[in-house]
């Protein structure tokens, strides 16, 4: 029997080993099982794996590409696929390139790399935070195809599971066809085709190796490493990526030298023009119009990029230094042909043609003149220009002159404030309000007196839509940019135009018309002519802060803003000077395929003669005001004399009479002047009037002294 002496040291040692015993049998119970779990979870994501040519076929997102009228792509947004590569037509630098950055035991590893794990805890702990992940290039097709890039470990368990049973289900060669094909490599663009098309200007099967070096060191950060980014940083890189192939032993020396990475030829970025002022205000309306989430897109559009182009050198060119432009243009059935939302789109992407709100000056006097107009006042009817008060408020003419009786027509072709005042009063502001509603105006519109010279706010797709609506004789007309979108060729949207709304009689915008044309050919607009039929109205505001001019001719409706974003005072800017010449730079060409168009109303002149106000020019209009009248109502010229019989004028305003010398007036005229006629005035129109109806001659009269201002 064994003495206690010999069996003290064995009982104290006997727990410790049966609790180590217990630990390892029991950890490696819970290996056993986690295993059996891990291949249970690895079996059935294996059974719920796409086939092949599914995960082929599937798209990383919605790609949307945006036509022209004319057919041609304008913009491509979302990712972008260029052609699928089968394995064997992959370049073999492409292949050993992606390995030997993104995974150097990519043929040995079973989707997992427990290596690349263990260095990746390791450089953890060193570093304090996660530096390298340790994913392998099927972890990553994993979470490219059916995961997300969170960085959470129920996701990077998820990922492994399913680089497992991709491993079990496909071979190397298609886990690595997939991956080249579906992987992101920054720019919108997905697959290796798809960025060589865009950084290099050809196909992936044609890749160089200092090409293939490039595209292979965008995984890690598309954005950063982009060369559309940075393309320094990506020439940087990928001589880190020719570097690891040299180490990998997949090139030598010489041919990481012979790669000259600094020749690699790149495709310049194409320059962000003004179609994406367009492209952004359309492309958001398809989430209205249509259901469809996953198919890539074809968005067919109204946009015309001749007019497009001439539109943005209208802007540029005669927007005032430091000032902003913007342009819309619409057709008749409301089709968006421009639409221009500043003067560089790439140094703003702010739209001032559909998201900005300015007060419309004068321009707002549309809504005024419709609203007299649908109570029952004619063109012809009169007016007395004088000092008036409205509830405390007294409006002045720019001109800081009153001119007594004036028709309509007279008042509206030069833009008379106190005349304007009048009339909505008539017609009660409410009314005027209502009718600018009536006609798209979408931003509040206040009911002060005030309000009839345009001190709401607005915006210049609504006010150009109101004018468009006139064009179309009291018709509502809708702007849209879109006519139809395809998915896979199938037509799942088409727009339909809608000429059910009538906002006013007829014959009421037509009246409107007479005097939108009046404006153009005598009044505040003159600079607006482009030798055809027009009809528009311009619009100034307090200090110079804005200028509008908006107009139509040949079934063409046009607006143009100018000013500055930040509501600073331009010195000169007024609607009859900058906005109407782009207004007349861009119609000129926009029409000039186009018919003539005769609008229904034949163009009438004002009764009589008042000083153009200071809405359009504080002196005579470019040198075009070059015909006065003298007391028997014949045109003269500016310096005394008669104006040559053959050389037709505008017919405008007189410049205040010189003092008298010796008790004695201005000189009369040397010769007998041309009556002022039918003939007269058919040349200062341009119109043929053989088969019009007689017009009744204007009336002349001279204005009256300036009344104290």
């Amino acid at each position: 029997m064994p003495s206690a002496r010999s069996r003290s040291p064995r009982s104290s040692r006997s727990p410790w080993r049966r609790r180590f015993w217990l630990a390892v049998k029991a950890a490696f119970g819970v290996a056993v099982l986690a295993a059996v779990a891990l291949g249970v979870a690895v079996y059935m994501a294996e059974g719920q794996l796409p086939s092949f040519e599914e995960l082929k076929s599937s798209p990383n997102g919605q790609m949307v590409r945006v036509h022209a009228a004319d057919g041609t792509v304008i913009v491509s947004l979302g990712p972008s696929y260029g052609e699928w590569l089968s394995y064997d037509r992959i370049p073999a630098v492409m292949r050993d390139a992606e390995i030997d950055t993104e995974d150097r035991r990519f043929y040995s590893h079973p989707g997992v790399d427990p290596i690349g794990i263990g260095r990746s805890i390791q450089v953890r702990f060193q570093r304090g935070h996660w530096v390298q992940g340790g994913s392998t290039i099927t972890q990553q097709l994993a979470r490219n195809v059916f995961l997300n890039s969170q960085k959470k470990f129920g996701r990077k368990f998820r990922e492994a599971i399913l680089a497992l049973a991709l491993e079990r289900r496909f071979t190397k060669q298609q886990i690595l066809e997939l991956y080249l094909n579906k992987v992101y490599f920054g720019g919108g663009a997905y697959g290796i085709d798809a960025a060589s098309r865009k950084f290099f200007g050809h196909g992936a099967d044609r890749l160089s190796l200092g090409e293939a070096a490039v595209i292979a060191g965008l995984v890690k950060a598309p954005s950063h490493y982009s060369p559309s980014a940075d393309l320094d940083a990506a020439k940087g890189r990928a001589g880190v990526v020719l570097s690891l192939m040299r180490r990998a032993g997949d090139i030598t020396a010489t041919q990481a030298g012979d790669a000259d990475i600094g020749n690699v030829s790149f495709t310049p970025e194409p320059r962000q023009n003004s179609v994406r002022y367009f492209t952004d205000w359309a492309l958001p309306q398809l989430d209205t119009l249509i259901d469809e989430k996953d198919r890539p897109l074809d968005v067919w559009t109204t946009l015309d990029l001749s007019m497009q182009g001439d539109a943005d050198d209208a802007i540029r060119r005669n927007a005032p230094p430091g000032a902003q432009g913007a342009l819309v243009s619409l057709d008749r059935d409301g089709a968006v042909r421009a639409m221009v939302g500043g003067t560089d789109y790439v140094a703003s992407i702010y739209n001032r043609a559909t998201q900005a709100v300015r007060q419309p000056g004068s321009s707002f006097k549309l809504f005024v003149y419709l609203a007299a107009l649908e109570s029952g006042r004619k063109p012809e009817d009169t007016e007395v220009d004088e000092p008036v008060t409205i509830a405390g408020w007294s409006p002045r003419n720019d001109s800081r002159r009153n001119s007594g009786p004036v028709t309509l027509r007279t008042a509206f072709a030069y833009s008379l404030n106190t005349v304007a005042a009048k009339l909505g009063q008539g017609a009660g502001f409410q009314t005027v309000a209502d009718m600018a509603r009536r006609f798209g105006i979408t931003t509040p519109v206040n009911t002060h007196p005030s309000m009839v010279l345009g001190t709401s706010e607005v915006r210049l797709i609504d006010m150009t839509r109101a004018f468009a609506s006139v064009a179309d004789k009291g018709v509502a007309t809708t702007p849209y940019g879109i006519t139809r979108v395809t998915a896979d060729g199938q037509v799942i949207y088409e727009h339909q135009v809608d000429r059910s709304h009538v906002l006013v009689a007829p014959y009421v915008a037509a009246e409107m018309t007479d005097l939108l044309q009046t404006a153009v050919n005598t009044g505040t607009g003159k600079a607006a002519q482009i030798g055809r039929p027009v009809a528009g109205k311009t619009g100034t505001t307090s200090s110079s802060k804005d200028g509008w001019f908006l107009g139509f001719s040949s079934g063409i409706t046009t607006g143009v803003w100018m000013g500055r974003d930040d509501n600073r005072a331009i010195p000169g800017l007024h609607g009859g000077t900058a906005p109407a010449r782009a207004f007349a730079a861009y119609m000129s060409r926009a029409v000039a395929s186009r018919p003539v168009e005769q609008f229904d109303t034949q163009v009438t002149l004002p009764d009589m003669q008042v000083e153009p106000d200071d809405e359009a020019y504080g002196r005579p209009d470019n040198g075009s005001m070059g015909a006065f009248v003298d007391e028997d109502g014949n045109p003269v010229g500016q310096d005394g004399g008669t104006a040559p019989a053959d050389t037709p004028q505008p017919f405008a305003a007189p410049p205040a009479a010189p003092p008298a010398q010796d008790g004695v007036g201005p000189a009369a005229t040397a010769t007998v002047p041309p009556r002022l006629d039918q003939d007269w005035i058919d040349r200062v129109t341009g119109r043929d009037r053989r088969d019009a109806p007689p017009v009744r001659a204007p009336r002349v009269a001279r204005p009256q002294a300036p009344d104290g201002y």
